[in-house]
């Protein structure tokens, strides 16, 4: 598997050697992302004009194109600068203009000689009742027009680049496509109807109508299959590694959890139930565990991964819990530390604030094995912390966190289970398609005795209604979080905006009521507001989005979302769930600048009707589509050419069940199959995989 296989070279050539792109055509092309023919194959039209022969331009409604014979009659050079050269011309049915802006008069006689015939084709449009087509986009002789395509398919185009040139480039890298051993399983293929590889991809570049341009056509669908099965073969490469990496069998023997589950007001949910026996089971394998524990706001993560840190324990090991701020680190630490009180295990914290001679008491307490269960944040990778017996890690808020950074952290724990949590409830199709190498335990069920949190819309207009109601809250010696505005522009706007409320809240609240915390500030300072908050010292925060992820303070029931239009689905969602954690009941005021657009005014109504993160993932996706839900650029999502997450999500379950079958049968990929596969993964430029295959 040294080097790309001799039949892609073609297709990873330079693009100017394909007739017809010169350097700076390539260059252009590159702005697309287009730097070798294997992109132009992969850069799909998205529409197609009808260009069928017509009669006469009669046939077809003034906007839409027409394909007629012509023959040509009188040329009207403009009489004056600026105006237009005009060419009378007649077809089957009637008579009509020709009309061309900054025209150049003998090269249009020459085009189009008074009394020639010719076959034309553009957009037909009235003006002031008469029929005119300004600048066709084909003229032709009638021995050439079988040149003309039926139905003309329509590229991506950038500055410098039009659709003529980009027909040429695909047609001259379509010369050049191999035909390729098939990877896909045949039983598969069969059933769904898919073309070959080459078949494909020469149809979804001809296509014969609108039929053939939809993400459901079978070329298109057979292309976006591929896409996504190299990317699960890639993420079940990932998951082979890991899973080859011996992990130690902990069994524990239920003792401390007994007793967690004894001192517990509640019984844990099925969800919970299931999640625990699934951890449970994964970690008494002798192979490493990769798992993904996914839960709505409020599902109650802390308890299913706190129990997975005592199995470590009752092993006579160690487990981690790492977060990715120091503010969470200790959230974390405040919502275990009863726990552990009740199962009787040794709790500490470690992060970058450690300093000299406790840092040191603590590492070495850790080395020893006295510390059996250590929350902190990324600090736990440095050189010197070393683990007596490290069984578990867990990574939270891990869309913080690539598959690149899970591989570093089980090589930290030579052995160690990973289980990673997070609180963004993610559509199936995306969740496979981030976390693919991993296995997901879900919780889709609601702890008893959360209140449910009452969620209204208000108008910008009505500030003064929603002070008057803080007032009176905070009277009631109730907490509120006040959240700024999201602006695209820049942090500091955010920060102005967020500072201006601040001062107007404080003015009408009074003095060292309001505390303030934005993405701005120092850390510490930061720390400061947020712990004065927690502490009840100050009864309303304003900040920016830096709270939506984890921060807990039950006796907060008023969440208060400015221009909650402009933000995300998810967003909202996530910040709504840090309200409703106390017994009060808690209201959440989404405040909103009118006029709503439709997607706005969907997206706040979708909020007032549900609290199923599922739902609201769902209804988001489909909304918004995939790069945004996650935000791509930090999400380590990858980016598809062809595939369309949205409407193809349930090819990505195929894809994935059909890697992982593939590598259980033929983990070197070594039978024709496999080296077929081996074929795209050069293709589809999935060099991790590659890299993953030379290793292995």
């Amino acid at each position: 598997m040294s080097g790309r296989p001799d039949i892609l070279f073609p297709l990873f050539a330079a693009l100017d050697g394909l007739e017809g792109v010169g350097p700076k055509t390539a260059k252009n092309f590159a702005q697309m992302g287009v730097e070798k023919p294997r992109d132009l194959l992969f850069t799909l039209p998205h529409s197609g004009v009808d260009r069928s022969r017509r009669a006469s331009i009669t046939e077809v409604t003034p906007g839409s194109t027409a394909t007629v014979e012509v023959e040509v009659g009188a040329h009207h050079p403009p009489r004056s600068k600026g105006r237009p050269y005009r060419i009378q011309v007649q077809d089957a049915g009637t008579g009509f203009q020709l009309v061309f802006f900054h025209g150049n008069g003998p090269f249009l006689q020459n085009q189009l000689p008074t009394g020639q015939r010719r076959v034309i084709s553009g957009k037909v449009e009235l003006f002031d009742g008469v029929a005119q087509m300004v600048h066709p986009d084909h003229i032709l002789r009638v021995e050439e027009a079988e040149a003309i395509p039926a139905y003309e398919p329509v590229y991506p185009l950038t500055a410098g680049i039009t659709q003529k040139m980009v027909a040429k480039a695909v047609g001259a890298a379509l010369e050049r496509a191999p035909d390729l051993a098939e990877w896909i399983d045949p039983a598969l293929r069969a059933r769904e109807g898919w073309p070959g590889w080459r078949a494909a991809i020469n149809a979804v570049h001809a296509p014969q109508g609108a039929a053939d341009l939809a993400a459901t056509s079978p070329a298109r669908q057979r292309l976006a299959y591929d896409e996504l099965f190299a990317h699960q073969l890639t993420l079940a490469l990932a998951r082979q590694a890991v899973r080859r990496g011996a992990g130690i069998a902990t069994e524990g023997n239920g003792r401390l959890r007994a007793r967690v589950l004894a001192a517990l007001p509640y019984k844990p949910t099925g969800a919970q139930e299931r999640a625990m026996q699934e951890i449970a089971d994964d970690m008494a394998r002798p192979r490493r565990m990769n798992r993904l524990l996914q839960g709505d706001v409020g599902a109650g993560k802390t308890l299913v991964a706190f129990m997975a840190l005592l199995i470590a324990a009752e092993a006579g090991g160690q487990g981690v819990m790492m977060a990715p701020t120091e503010i969470l680190a200790r959230q974390h630490l405040e919502s275990l530390r009863p726990l552990a009180e009740d199962a009787g295990v040794v709790l500490e914290l470690l992060t970058g604030r450690d300093k000299g001679a406790e840092r040191k008491a603590k590492l070495a307490a850790l080395a020893r094995g006295d510390i059996q269960v250590l929350v902190g944040t990324h600090a736990v990778f440095q050189k010197d912390v070393v683990f007596h017996d490290l069984r578990l890690a867990i990574i939270d808020e891990q869309h913080r966190f690539g598959v690149g950074q899970r591989m570093e952290l089980s090589a930290k724990g030579h052995g160690a289970h990973v289980l990673v949590m997070t609180a963004t409830p993610i559509p199936r199709s995306l969740a496979l398609a981030q976390y693919g190498d991993m296995d997901v335990s879900v919780l889709d069920e609601k702890p008893p005795g959360r209140v449910p949190v009452k969620t209204a819309l208000v108008s910008a207009g009505r500030m003064d209604e929603v002070v008057a109601h803080l007032r009176h809250a905070i009277a009631e010696g109730r907490q509120a979080y006040w959240v700024c505005p999201l602006v695209e522009e820049s942090e500091v706007v955010e920060m102005t905006a967020a500072e201006e409320r601040f001062k107007r809240l404080r003015a009408a609240l009074g003095e060292g009521v309001v505390g303030l915390v934005h993405g701005q500030m120092p850390p510490a300072e930061k720390d400061a507001a947020m712990a004065r908050f927690v502490a009840g010292e100050t009864k309303v925060l304003v900040a920016t989005t830096v709270i939506e992820v984890g921060v807990n303070v039950p006796n907060a029931s008023i969440m208060v979302i400015e221009q909650a239009e402009s933000f995300g689905l998810a967003q909202l969602h996530q910040l709504r769930g840090r309200v409703g954690r106390g017994a009060a009941a808690s209201t959440c005021l989404l405040m909103y600048r009118p006029p709503l657009t439709e997607g706005g005014r969907r997206r706040l109504e979708i909020l007032r009707e549900t609290e199923d993160g599922f739902r609201i993932s769902e209804e988001d996706l489909a909304m918004r589509g995939a790069g945004d839900l996650i935000g791509t650029a930090q999400s380590g999502l990858p980016r598809f050419r062809i595939a369309d997450l949205e409407r193809q999500a349930a090819l990505m379950a195929v894809a994935q069940s059909d890697a992982r079958k593939l590598l259980a049968d033929d983990p070197a990929l070594e039978t024709p199959r496999g080296q077929a596969a081996r074929v795209l993964l050069w293709l589809m430029e999935q060099d991790k995989a590659i890299r993953l295959i030379s290793v292995g």
